[in-house]
This record gives structure tokens, C-alpha cells and sequence, in this order.
């Protein structure tokens, strides 16, 4: 049932209430993820950057703070499908839960099926661009296991590093800025810190080693749109 390769898709579960989390988190594993528990906005912050998720199940009334707060913190550093699970079902509720950038609501109480259910069409809709591979020699990525090689070496990227990459390689030579960025790999409109795009440029322009002499280059255009060039090809 894996979306995300050979490898389980990993859920995080960010749930006050014990007998409800372990409710779900039981019923998931059983129906085949890799699940991940928390209980804090602060412990599924932390939870997220440690596992990368391939999808958050968040409740809004949390602890020491608000599911609506953590999803926004959430946005700028995950890919991952994010849905609430949560006893606030008011219209108003649902609106605002989405602005926060999330892909789904779910009013409690709720089918357990269901659930997962609603798991499995978001992982479909959120694999689809990262299915299989790109071969642009000498850079290779394979979407099914995150294994990056550029001109023969190995490069370990976060989650958030490959779509950008697969975004870039995919769109070889054409320029695009922060805000077509953050809907096209980050999906979504919510506040997301304005640093958020050029730090992980930074990031993948240093993991991937581009300088002069590299068969790529990655740079910013006189009208501030990041571009993506391919400069020397090689065969292998």
C-alpha cells in the first residue's frame, strides 16, 4: 500500500487526548504505516523535522498551544499532507483550518477506515509528482526511494530539497519566483516565512557542490526568478 517507495508512508499523530492517539496510532499500524506519536505542539514540531513525515494528523486544541499555530510552523518545512483531527466541526473552523495551509479536515468523532482512507487519497495526490525518476546525466533522482546522484556521488537531501530539486529539473532553464515556489513545492498559501525558499536554495546549491565547472547551475535572474540550467552535459 506504500506511496513512498518500498519503505512504509511514516504518519505523525499529534494528539493530546492518550486514549484517542493510541486508538489511532494502533488502527494505522495495523492498516500498515509507520506511525509516530506526539502530544505537544512543541514535541510534534520537533517529531517532524526528526522522521519527515509523509503526513501529519493534527488536533487544534493542544496543550501549550493551538494546531492552527503548528501547521503554519509546519508548512515551511515539511511536503508532507497535513489533516486536522479535531472536535472543533464548525464551518468556520474548517475555513480557517485550511487557510493555515492543511489538506484536509475531519470533524470527531470519525471512522477509523475512513481515516485511513482520507490517508490514502491524500498520499496518492501527493506522490503523484514524485513518482519515479529523472535521469538529466549526470544528475539522477529516483522519487521512489529520495536517492539523489550527481556526477557519481551520493547527496542525502531532506524531503522539502528533493520536490525543490524535482521541481527545478523538471523545469530546466525556466525562472521561477519565491511565490510560484511556495505554491508549486511547498503547496501551499499560508504564512510561511519569506526566508523559507532562499535558505533551501542555499541548502541544495551546497549539498549539490554547484560552482563554475559544475554541469549545473542554479541562480537568480535580474527579475528575482530562480532558474535552473543545465551547463554541461554528460552521458552517464
Amino acid at each position: 500500500m506504500s506511496q513512498t517507495g518500498t519503505r512504509a508512508p511514516i504518519v505523525l499523530v499529534v494528539e493530546d487526548e492518550a486514549p484517542l492517539r493510541e486508538s489511532v496510532c494502533r488502527h494505522l499500524s495495523a492498516s500498515g504505516f509507520t506511525v509516530i506519536e506526539a502530544g505537544s505542539v512543541a514535541s510534534g514540531l520537533a517529531a517532524a523535522w526528526e522522521h519527515q513525515p509523509d503526513v501529519v494528523l493534527l488536533d487544534v486544541l493542544l496543550p501549550d498551544g493551538s494546531g492552527y499555530e503548528l501547521c503554519t510552523r509546519l508548512r515551511p518545512i515539511t511536503a508532507a499532507a497535513i489533516i486536522y483531527i479535531t472536535a472543533l466541526g464548525q464551518d468556520r473552523n474548517v475555513v480557517q483550518g485550511l487557510a493555515t495551509g492543511a489538506d484536509d479536515y475531519i470533524a470527531k468523532p470519525f471512522s477509523l477506515d475512513v481515516l485511513v482512507a482520507r490517508i490514502q487519497a491524500q498520499l496518492r495526490r501527493t506522490a503523484s509528482p514524485r513518482k519515479g525518476r529523472i535521469d538529466l546525466p549526470p544528475l539522477h533522482l529516483d522519487f521512489l526511494t529520495g536517492q539523489v546522484i550527481l556526477e557519481g556521488r551520493e547527496v542525502a537531501l531532506t524531503k522539502m530539497e528533493l520536490q525543490l530539486l524535482g521541481f527545478f529539473a523538471t523545469n530546466v532553464g525556466v525562472g521561477a519566483s519565491q511565490a510560484e515556489l511556495l505554491t508549486a513545492v511547498w503547496r501551499s498559501k499560508a504564512d510561511i516565512p519569506t526566508n523559507t525558499v532562499r535558505q533551501t536554495v542555499s541548502s541544495l546549491r551546497k549539498k549539490l557542490g554547484l560552482h563554475p565547472g559544475s554541469a549545473f547551475e542554479l541562480e537568480m535572474s535580474p527579475d528575482k526568478r530562480y532558474v535552473f540550467r543545465q551547463v554541461r552535459f554528460d552521458p552517464t
